[in-house]
């Protein structure tokens, strides 16, 4: 069952749902799997790693997806080697947009901005992107300080008046029909979703982590900077990221710097391997507040249907008052 909005329409599709391109996460087995069930599907394409996007393309099985990036970390080289393969999409998340947005649009491939503020708006519709995310805080993962409930309106009352064209999708804390039909009554042509994907059969994500998030509520995830520190990683302000609490982010929350301290070499491999393993106690599951809203491992393409059923079916009774 299918669910039209300016969003399908513009890209071909039968739910007006996006895979949000997780870093490690989202490979070709899931966006593949998310474009051939009539969704737009994302590659992770994350910090940059051109091999591992070489390899998780294949793995799309023929069927056309996006790459999504990480702003600040992209370089001129890669999005050309990206822009050759001929994505559906490219998605650029935290940081400017230029001189990437230039490239992208001048060669023909629709241009994603995913926002945090009305700041990042304004910019994304001077840069000329043809879709906006606009991102909550709810989200799992890298992200700022706005909700989900009032970024959405204000981005799209926005768009109304200055960017009538541009197609705007929601993100942050969006995982089942309630959210996706809510996105739509707050102006949204569709959804962004990474959580509920986070918890798809084809996901790039340890057994441990999900069976961790299914026994979790959105109570215990929390923002801070504890894995970025973990990697040696140092993102640009205000950019924080949302995981599950962990016996990891209890010990180093409250002096997340001391973590990048060369002494501390040992807690970070360790944290590595626990990453690896899929130790939730250990490590950091990257997840969102609706990870209480998630209750089982399926595959993407059930996950799919089952969002846009349950909205058309609120949608329904809606409309029936």
């Amino acid at each position: 069952m299918g669910l039209e909005t300016r969003f399908t329409r513009a890209f071909g599709l039968r739910h007006p749902i996006a895979l949000a391109p997780m870093a490690g996460v989202a490979g070709g087995q899931l966006a593949g799997a998310v474009a051939a069930a009539g969704g737009l599907g994302l590659l992770g394409g994350g910090y940059g790693d051109s091999t591992w996007i070489g390899e998780q393309i294949p793995l799309a099985a023929g069927n056309p997806v996006g790459i999504g990036f990480i702003t600040w970390k992209l370089t001129e080289p890669l999005l050309e080697e990206a822009l050759e393969r001929q994505p559906k999409a490219v998605m650029l998340s935290f940081g400017g947009l230029q001189p990437f947005a230039a490239r992208i649009r001048a060669a023909g491939v629709p241009l994603i901005a995913q926002v945090q503020d009305m700041n990042a708006a304004r910019a994304a519709v001077e840069a000329g992107a043809d879709v906006i995310v606009a991102q909550g805080a709810e989200a799992g993962g890298h992200g700022a300080g706005r909700a989900t409930f009032t970024l959405v309106p204000e981005v799209a009352d926005y768009l109304a008046v200055h960017a009538p064209g541009c197609i705007l999708l929601a993100a942050g804390g969006i995982a089942d029909g309630r959210g996706l039909a809510a996105a739509l009554m707050l102006g949204a042509e569709g959804a962004l979703i990474g959580s509920r994907f986070w918890a798809a059969q084809e996901a790039l994500v340890p057994a441990g982590f999900q069976d961790a998030a299914l026994a979790a509520t959105g109570d215990q995830t929390l923002r801070g900077s504890v894995p970025d520190a973990a990697r040696m990683l140092h993102w640009p302000a205000p950019y924080t990221i949302r995981t599950l609490q962990s016996e990891f982010t209890d010990r180093w929350q409250s002096n997340t710097e001391a973590l990048r301290d060369p002494a501390q070499a040992p807690a970070r491999l360790a944290w590595a391997a626990a990453q690896s393993r899929g130790d939730a106690r250990s490590g950091t599951p990257v997840v969102g507040e609706a990870v209480g809203l998630i209750g089982d491992i399926r595959p993407a393409a059930e996950i799919l249907d089952r969002i846009t059923t349950e909205a058309l079916s609120r949608l329904n009774a809606q409309r029936r008052g």
